[in-house]
């Protein structure tokens, strides 16, 4: 399979998906390379759910990279309308085109009806443009937080994930040449409808285990120490296991350590935890319950995991 004459061909086998991941820094399950390689194979659209900051999004991004794909973005949220997910016309282009018409003495409708639903005064939005071809290969089109919008909205998405086509009722149906690779994220704040689901493969993406979180962490953060790169997994792996109203994700990790590692931190102190703890969580009230005894007790519970003196 082609990726067009500047993109990168599509993996033709797991091991080539795990690799082209791998590349880009993202520290995959092969359960996911599996999922993602069949996507390709069978050109279906794949649906990402898991908790907000678990990766998602950043297998899209990963994948335009390594692809050398343009990558089309649809963040959703609730109220999202065709006109500013699909098409709009260009209102005051048309206006002005009646206006010349009309001064040049036309008085044809048709033909002036046809001129300004045209694809001249066509606005395309992420869905729409997504549709169209590409020197370098069908984007990544990136339908981000789907569980924000609403069921009618999620049954416009049924024509475009079934056939990858959209109808404009002014010009027709445009149907892509190549089907883009459509990722779907949700957080599951509601449920996806089984219409849309029936339409894609499926992956629940969780949080990593402690092995594969450290990996993700020395891939990106580099230069941070084995002792801290451990003991920040360890930390946040225990306080997956608290009863948090919102538990960190794999990108709170990566903040957490980052802003550690700008601190000049070489490992974990009840202070450090103390005074960082809004990087890694994100309400008060759990913050609240995690300093001062709470995370004292948590990093000697750590330490006694770790083996660190």
């Amino acid at each position: 399979m082609s990726g067009g004459n500047l993109g990168t061909a599509l993996p033709r086998s797991i091991d080539e998906t795990l690799a082209l991941l791998q590349s880009q820094g993202y520290v995959a399950e092969r359960s996911l390379a599996t999922t993602l390689f069949l996507a390709f194979a069978l050109k279906r659209p794949l649906l990402l759910e898991g908790e907000a900051g678990v990766g998602k999004t950043e297998i899209a991004k990963v994948l335009a990279s390594g692809l050398g794909r343009r990558l089309v973005r649809l963040q959703c949220y609730e109220g999202l309308d065709l006109s500013t997910a699909v098409y709009e016309w260009n209102y005051a282009g048309q206006m002005l085109e009646i206006r010349l018409a009309e001064a040049t003495g036309q008085h044809d409708r048709g033909a002036i009806e046809r001129g300004i639903f045209s694809e001249k005064f066509l606005i395309r939005r992420p869905l729409l443009d997504a549709l169209q071809p590409d020197a370098a290969g069908a984007p990544i089109l990136l339908i981000d937080e789907l569980d924000r919008t609403d069921e009618p909205f999620e049954a416009f998405l049924l024509e475009l994930l079934a056939d990858f086509q959209v109808t404009i009722p002014e010009l027709g149906t445009i149907k892509a040449p190549e089907p883009p690779i459509v990722i779907v994220t949700s957080n599951r704040t509601r449920e996806i409808h089984d219409a849309l689901k029936r339409r894609c493969l499926y992956h629940w993406v969780d949080y990593p285990n402690a092995a594969r979180e450290l990996a993700i962490v020395h891939a990106k953060v580099p230069g941070i120490g084995a002792r801290l790169s451990q003991e920040v997994v360890a930390v946040v792996q225990r306080l997956r296991q608290k009863d948090l109203f919102k538990l960190p994700g794999v990108a709170e990790t990566l903040d957490w350590a980052t802003a550690l590692q700008a601190l000049d931190k070489v490992s974990l102190d009840p202070q450090a935890i103390d005074d960082t703890l809004g990087v890694l969580l994100k309400y008060q009230d759990d913050i609240a319950r995690m300093k001062g005894t709470a995370a004292a007790q948590l990093l000697a519970d750590v330490r006694a995991e770790v083996g660190a003196e």
